[in-house]
């Protein structure tokens, strides 16, 4: 098959074609003919060096994909209501940008209806590091404020759609007047610039002083002290990236008279019982809005993976330039 592989650490342009010996489905688990791989953070990150590998997965990048059935555990294939020729999309450790690659069956969604696969590779890793991070760990409920940071990012925008279609009021960051508008067009009740204002001040001047309930962290760092000012009475804060570092200095004093919780989580590492749970959860909760049209897909660029120059190394490119709106996807 072909694939991507990490030539060695460096710049996009490191990202090189190769082949590689078709990979097999073992116990519990299914290959995917890969019609299209979503790009994702941790695939730049793992390119230049910073996000090891979980042992036992591909050394190839790519965390999540949409393709057809093509062989795997019959068991659990039968039990999971999957056929050989469904078309699948899933969450992976590692190994998406190829023609082929073996998920566990627990952690594939079939392609919602009426969704093409290109659409169907922007969904698992931003859809399960949302529902994880957002519904489970913040614990948000509907009437509450959530605060995105990073609103037109590939999780923002899953998390102000799903968060609208369950009813919480949306307050997002973005970096650009433009990047704001996308976000309230997406539904968004608020779209605040961090580059023109404080989103402390605003985000308490919108909730009437009060703060808003969880806050969605993309940059922790110095962000942390801010974060724990706007929150309200019982918030929670959920780091899921650290693009403004790891060491923060917060006003404890505030996490104590406030009751606040600050939590993270980061999902590649987990076991596959847990990514399970959250398959169930999004296709009980989650997929029934996608195939409503409540929730849609927003996919800002597609790049022939195998293409000349590297489609991969375009995307990733792109993805660090932080120009896009929504998801990057290979097609392959």
């Amino acid at each position: 098959m072909k694939a991507i592989e990490i030539a060695s650490y460096g710049a996009p342009e490191v990202l090189r074609v190769t082949d590689r010996p078709d990979p097999v489905a073992g116990v519990g688990e299914l290959l995917i003919r890969v019609s299209a791989s979503g790009v994702n953070r941790p695939d730049v990150l793992q390119r230049m060096g910073h996000y090891p590998v979980p042992p036992g997965a591909s050394d190839l990048p790519g965390l999540e994909v949409a393709g057809e059935i093509v062989s795997g555990d019959a068991a659990a294939l039968a039990e999971a209501g999957f056929a050989i020729g469904d078309r699948v999309c899933a969450l992976i450790a590692g190994g998406g940008y190829a023609q082929l690659c073996v998920a566990p069956v627990a952690q594939c969604l079939p392609v919602p209806k009426g969704w093409s696969d290109v659409e169907a590779a922007s969904l698992p890793e931003t859809f399960f590091t949302v529902w994880s991070n957002v519904f489970e760990r913040g614990r948000l409920q509907q009437g509450e404020t959530l605060l995105i940071q990073g609103g037109s990012s590939g999780i923002g925008v899953t998390a102000i759609q799903i968060a609208k279609a369950l009813g919480a009021t949306v307050i997002v960051t973005a970096g650009s007047d433009d990047k704001c508008e996308a976000c309230l067009k997406l539904g968004a009740d608020h779209a605040i610039n961090y580059r023109t204002a404080d989103f402390v001040e605003v985000a308490k001047s919108l909730t009437g002083g009060k703060g808003v309930d969880v806050i969605l962290d993309m940059v922790a760092g110095d962000y942390v002290a801010r974060e724990v000012e706007c929150l309200a009475e019982d918030g929670r804060l959920v780091i899921i990236a650290v693009q403004g570092g790891v060491k923060s200095q917060i006003n404890a004093g505030l996490v104590l008279r406030k009751r606040l919780t600050i939590t993270g989580s980061t999902l590649r590492p987990r076991p596959v019982a847990f990514k399970g749970a959250i398959a169930k959860a999004l296709r009980e909760k989650v997929w029934p809005l996608l195939e409503s049209g409540a929730v849609k897909p927003v996919i800002h660029s597609t790049f022939a993976a195998a293409g000349e120059p590297s489609g991969a190394a375009q995307a990733h490119a792109l993805m660090e330039s932080n120009q896009h709106i929504g998801k990057i996807v290979l097609t392959w």
